[in-house]
């Protein structure tokens, strides 16, 4: 990392930043170009493991290559504002990000229906109780990323002195 002066090595504070992201963005291998795309997700942290849970249909680019190559980068950030220092006239954006790489799982049976009501419903307050429809559970994907490498990094708005 260039910038070592915006690293966050603190585990508590990157479990922080994973928790205020809606958005998780993973970078797949395909061919001479990588695939992004960016999926919603959940997480869990289990002592110093993270892993994090996405879930869609058992179809598709995302799914056939995740199935092919079972790794992926993975990024996720919060912009917080575009700031403008007029007495230095430097413009700069202010931001918390995580990025790292994982191994990815297919959750199968009672594994992937805990995943879903435990983990990945439970994320949210609107879905936490929430009866869904299970019906299409047997035609839907879920994947466990455990972490396998983890950076984070910060630009914070400072105070001027």
């Amino acid at each position: 990392m260039r910038r070592k002066d915006r690293e966050i090595t603190d585990f508590q504070e990157i479990i922080r930043i994973i928790d205020k992201c809606q958005i998780v963005r993973l970078g797949l291998a395909d061919g001479d170009y990588p695939y992004i795309v960016p999926v919603n997700f959940a997480y869990q942290v289990i002592n110093d493991r993270i892993d994090l849970y996405i879930h869609g249909a058992m179809a598709g680019k995302k799914y056939e290559m995740l199935c092919k190559n079972p790794v992926c980068s993975f990024e996720m950030d919060i912009p917080l504002k575009m700031d403008c220092i007029t007495e230095r006239g430097d413009v700069t954006m202010r931001y918390q990000s995580v990025m790292g790489k994982a191994k990815v799982t297919f959750l199968q049976d009672h594994e992937k229906q805990a995943a879903l009501d435990d983990i990945i419903m439970a994320r949210y307050e609107e879905t936490k109780h929430f009866n869904y429809n299970k019906t299409p559970v047997s035609h839907t994907a879920v994947a466990k990323l455990t972490v396998t490498e983890i950076t984070a990094k910060a630009n914070p708005e400072r105070e001027r002195s």
